[in-house]
């Protein structure tokens, strides 16, 4: 998949295209169905199949304080992109010139002109340009003026009544419901960050562990333990995780996430990692002493263990 950061980055050259817009936050399966029906179209039509996304989410610029936590980072999301088999994608940058442009000369500038687009796939509620005055109505008819087709892709409801939302996924992951939420993302929920060193406690019990700096990537889900897997250049552990505070010891910062994996006693630190979490084990405990809680590190790593055999 090429990438590119901006669309002054598209080669001038650029051949005819297929596009989709969108957040694509997390690149859920109902983002999967609108990429796997692009890739048809784009493969039926001879043209290159692009997703044009965002940098961030729109109200990071204008309303931080309602701006939900990203499922993933723009990097996250890049990969996540680039498994489904697309051509490309585009990366726009959400400041203030691109929020104030109007719809009509959005689609001009980004898909006509950059992307010589024959296809458009989006959703019902789709909205674009300045204060989202953009709609399918208006996009069908920049269509007719431009010489593109605009298709409309039904939402993915698994229940039959509730569609997939990244605001849902979000939702599961808060509530530590790792396993709901992969259902919908169609992959495990990740976090990614670099390993730091930490206060070695988990090597004092017997249980050394990768703790990942504060600054990491992805939305983190709720406090607990789970059973999940770590990545290290491209090797792949099955891991316990640990994710909050370690209640039982003081001065912890909050939602600390560290990975115990299994059988092995590996460096790594410095090293970018890739935490997964595949199923909650149990929710965080202050123990009296050291004795219940290593009692209790015991158990879930057998549980752990036997969970990802």
């Amino acid at each position: 998949m090429k990438t590119f950061h901006g669309i002054a980055a598209i080669p001038a050259d650029w051949p005819a295209s297929a596009v989709s817009i969108g957040k694509f936050d997390g690149v859920h399966v109902g983002h999967r169905a609108v990429i796997s029906e692009l890739k048809t179209v784009a493969g039926a039509h001879g043209l290159v199949a692009v997703v044009v996304t965002f940098d961030r989410h729109p109200l990071a610029l204008l309303s931080p304080g309602d701006c939900p936590d990203a499922l993933v980072s723009t990097e996250q999301k890049l990969d996540l992109l680039a498994e489904t088999g697309i051509d490309a994608t585009v990366v726009l940058e959400f400041n203030k010139a691109l929020a104030s442009l109007p719809p009509e000369e959005f689609i001009e500038n980004v898909l006509v002109k950059a992307l010589r687009v024959r296809q458009v796939l989006v959703g019902r509620d789709f909205r674009f340009g300045a204060r989202g005055a953009g709609d399918v109505t208006l996009m069908q008819g920049l269509g007719r003026r431009f010489g593109f087709d605009v298709r409309l892709v039904e939402d993915v409801k698994p229940d039959a009544v509730n569609r997939v939302s990244s605001s849902g996924i979000r939702g599961l992951l808060l509530a530590g419901e790792t396993r709901a939420a992969a259902a919908l993302l169609g992959h495990l929920p990740a976090v990614r960050g670099v390993v730091v060193h930490g206060a070695a406690r988990g090597r004092e019990l017997g249980f050394p562990t990768a703790n990942l700096a504060a600054e990491s990537e992805g939305l983190i889900p709720a406090d607990g333990v789970y059973a999940g897997w770590l990545t290290d250049a491209g090797t792949r552990y099955p891991a316990a995780i640990s994710v909050g505070n370690n209640p039982t010891f003081d001065g912890v910062a909050q939602k600390q996430v560290e990975a115990y994996v299994l059988d092995r006693d590996i460096d790594l630190y410095d090293h970018v990692v890739d935490v997964e979490f595949q199923e909650h084990i149990r929710g965080m405990v202050a123990f009296t002493g050291i004795e219940p809680l290593v009692a209790q590190m015991r158990n879930d790593v057998d549980r752990v263990r036997a969970l990802l055999a």
